[in-house]
């Protein structure tokens, strides 16, 4: 049997039903991000190294503010928002892995074609959100590890180098199949602070020789 953990659903089916609803409707902005870009755009900001202002990531999601039918719903909504990053950071802070809402395979289509895609799309999006503090510290490391999202993102296909990986379809469907485990991985590389070498033990001095005590 594998050690691998079994990924953890961020939302219970019929809560990412009520938002897929709601998200699709009318009451929400055209360029508002749909389920599965919403739900990558929380997952980044689980894994965000500081956390931002709900009012600020509320905004950017929905593209401004939907036309809530009520408080009620309003408040229903922003719940569901709240409750899937916060059970992302829970899963995370935990070790686990978050279940993303798709099959974790390309089957052989271009990335941006696919659930996958939207979803990296939706990730990034929470990254450009605070880009600076993402990029604060070790800035090498962290363009290393978002290179999977930036990739399967399609949003930066005019890059060459990221065009010539995106071709390479064996390599990103492996990146794919390990998207749950980089997400953990970013995760860890701003909670774990990085080992740093012993110091050396200082080498004792000779004893003087010759002075006794008073």
């Amino acid at each position: 049997m594998s050690d691998t953990p079994l990924p953890q659903p961020l939302l219970e089916d019929e809560e990412l039903e009520r938002l897929d609803e709601f998200l699709d409707s009318e009451c929400v902005d055209p360029d508002a991000l749909d389920l599965i870009s919403a739900h990558g755009f929380l997952v980044a900001l689980a894994v965000a190294p500081r956390e931002l202002e709900a009012a600020t990531w509320v905004a950017e999601l929905f593209h401004g503010e939907p036309e809530f039918a009520d408080d009620t719903e309003r408040s229903e909504i922003l719940a569901l928002l709240e409750k899937l990053r916060r059970n992302a950071i829970d899963t995370l802070e935990q070790g686990g892995l978050p279940e993303l809402p798709f099959e974790l395979t390309l089957d052989g289509l271009p990335a941006e074609e696919t659930p996958i895609g939207d979803w990296c799309a939706g990730f990034m999006e929470g990254v450009f959100l605070d880009e600076a503090a993402w990029f604060e510290q070790d800035e090498e490391n962290v363009a290393t590890l978002l290179l999977p999202f930036m990739a399967l993102s399609g949003l930066f296909d005019d890059e060459p180098d990221m065009a010539e990986l995106a071709a390479d379809t064996a390599r990103m469907e492996s990146l794919v199949s390990q998207l749950p485990e980089l997400v953990l991985d970013l995760y860890l590389h701003y909670r774990v602070p990085p080992e740093t070498p012993k110091p050396m033990p200082r080498k004792k001095q000779p004893a003087r020789r010759g002075k006794g005590k008073n």
